[in-house]
């Protein structure tokens, strides 16, 4: 039986010194103390959950490194999952953009196509995650509906998230913080800009209710947790509530956060706003929301190694002692997609630790070595 010992041990409420047994890749045992007979002494390391990220673009970036580049999927796969295991990440999903065909290099069949090769590599034990998946559905475009019946029978979907980046409202309230994203990354003219923004808007006008509507409605049918992305007002969250949401990823004002929490949501913030100080795109900074008591869950969106900076970041914060600040990336998000067997250093779940250095206040913390099910990813 596997023991690490001479660790600091971040519970559900509490960090003690101690040790922990580890028995056919679940946690038997917790003291405090050392054995003086441990396989692995961790010399004060804090020993953490390994961390349950519910929505990363960062695959896209080894499948897409470069405009016009498409990287070998098995590869591109292998090395994002490596980055995420390095991380921190035990458990990952992994966005699939489903919609917007004409304005990306990857299409929704682009999607689905890498979802089955991560399945795959799975199954030959390839990978050092565990890998599930969040499809990202551009409720205004209308490839929305024809892309989200490509997934009907890929296992392992554990979200969908109702998303509408349509320019002037949401995520890109301000047209000037929209300009300088999707101007500055496609290198339009300003007069093929606003024509690309004239189009964007009339999908919207035409498809975001209906395809919001019967998107909600199959993902309700399979069973799967519907997340809202990046609710701004009241309205919005009111949407959310009819279309059964659970998670309020993102959302850009103080105002839809608590109208959120008010509906019994879980608030979901990316671990780079945290990390920066503020949204990149001017919306409510993660920190604020924190500060209100608004704040649930941190994922690392497009940064993987944001999570874990980010919860030892809130730690410092008023109100956020650290096993409160490693729930935002384990347990809280476990629980939002209904993972009883992972997220807490407790006995009986499954062995997915971290053991993390960290230097004092401020420092960047140190992934020292990575267990999945008790085995050594990295």
């Amino acid at each position: 039986m596997p023991v690490f010992d001479n660790a600091k041990i971040v519970l559900p409420g509490s960090v003690v010194d101690g040790h922990v047994a580890i028995e056919n890749g679940v946690i038997r045992a917790i003291g405090e103390g050392r054995t003086g007979t441990a396989d692995e002494d961790f010399n004060g390391d804090y020993l953490i959950p390994g961390l349950v990220e519910l929505h990363t673009d960062h695959l896209e970036t080894h499948v897409s490194p470069r405009p016009g580049v498409r990287w070998d999927s098995e590869a591109a796969i292998q090395a994002h999952d490596a980055q995420i295991a390095a991380s921190g990440i035990t458990t990952v999903l992994d966005a699939m953009r489903v919609g917007l065909e004409a304005d990306g290099s990857l299409t929704s069949q682009d999607s689905r196509d890498l979802a089955d090769v991560i399945n795959a590599a799975q199954d030959d034990g390839r990978l050092r995650a565990e890998h599930r998946f969040h499809l990202r559905v551009e409720v205004s475009d209308e490839y929305a509906q024809p892309g989200f019946a490509l997934f009907e029978d890929l296992p392992g979907v554990a979200i969908v998230s109702l998303m509408d980046h349509t320019p002037g409202q949401r995520q890109f309230r301000s047209l000037d913080a929209y300009r300088n994203y999707f101007q500055r990354k496609s290198g339009m003219s300003d007069a093929a800009f606003e024509d690309f923004q004239a189009d964007r808007r009339a999908r919207a006008a035409r498809w975001s209710d209906e395809n919001r509507r019967a998107i909600a409605v199959g993902a309700q049918a399979r069973g799967v947790v519907i997340a809202s992305h990046d609710d701004a007002t009241a309205a919005h969250v009111a949407e959310a509530v009819r279309d059964g949401v659970t998670i309020a990823e993102f959302p850009t004002t103080s105002e839809a956060a608590h109208a959120s929490r008010a509906a019994g949501m879980r608030v979901l913030m990316g671990g780079p706003n945290l990390v920066r100080g503020g949204s990149h795109s001017g919306n409510v900074s993660a920190g604020a929301l924190a500060d209100q008591n608004a704040l649930d869950i941190v994922s690392s969106d497009y940064v993987p190694f944001s999570m874990l900076q980010a919860a030892f970041k809130l730690s410092e914060r008023e109100g956020w002692p650290l096993p409160a600040a490693i729930a935002t990336v384990t347990a809280n998000p476990a629980r939002a997609i209904n993972l009883a067997d992972r997220g807490a250093i407790a006995e009986g779940l499954r062995a997915d630790l971290v053991r993390v250095r960290r230097a004092g206040p401020g420092a960047v913390p140190v992934v020292r070595g990575v267990w999945r099910g008790g085995v050594r990813v990295a």
